[in-house]
């Protein structure tokens, strides 16, 4: 299983005090970059993250600008294009009730009330207002669950198992 998940791609350098201009990648970013906040750098090509810590955080149009401690000059962070930030499994904050992360749900077994079973979540699309689970069925097609509560009746990350309740026509 996955322990790092990724919150944002260096594209570019910004200034020269060791600004660094981020893609955010995560739902969080006000608790991912706050000053003091520890994140990873994943350079290509190379095995072990660097630990950085935040020392400032400001947007600029569509981006997240970022300065690490220790690192003031554009010298020095120019070698970070390209590469991925990211947070390891213990640093996630507990999500609310009825909230998942996105690898809890991938890989969950997909059951109706009855005990059909439908399929494994392969993957999460997030077109508006609700996400959809790609559940892949037994003959290899996919099935599109939209996460709502008069569809999916109960989630247990422990069980990996979703039981749901679908409307007529909605499965294919």
């Amino acid at each position: 299983m996955e322990n790092w998940f990724n919150v944002g791609k260096i594209v570019n350098t910004h200034g020269i005090r060791g600004e660094v201009r981020v893609i955010s990648m995560t739902d969080f970013p006000d608790e991912r970059y706050i000053p003091g906040n520890t994140l990873y750098l994943f350079l290509p090509n190379k095995q072990e993250p660097t630990p950085l810590t935040v020392k400032s955080h400001r947007k600029h149009k569509n981006f997240d600008l970022l300065a690490f401690e220790g690192y003031d000059d554009v010298n020095e962070v120019e070698k970070w294009k390209t590469a991925m930030l990211k947070v390891h499994r213990e640093q996630l904050s507990e999500l609310p009730e009825g909230e998942y992360y996105f690898y809890e749900i991938i890989g969950c077994r997909v059951i109706t009330e009855q005990g059909e079973n439908i399929g494994i979540v392969k993957e999460i699309l997030t077109p508006g207002a609700n996400d959809v689970w790609v559940v892949e069925d037994k003959n290899g097609k996919d099935q599109l669950i939209p996460y709502i509560p008069d569809i999916v009746k109960k989630v247990s990350v422990a069980e990996k198992k979703i039981i749901i309740d679908p409307m007529e026509g909605l499965l294919t």
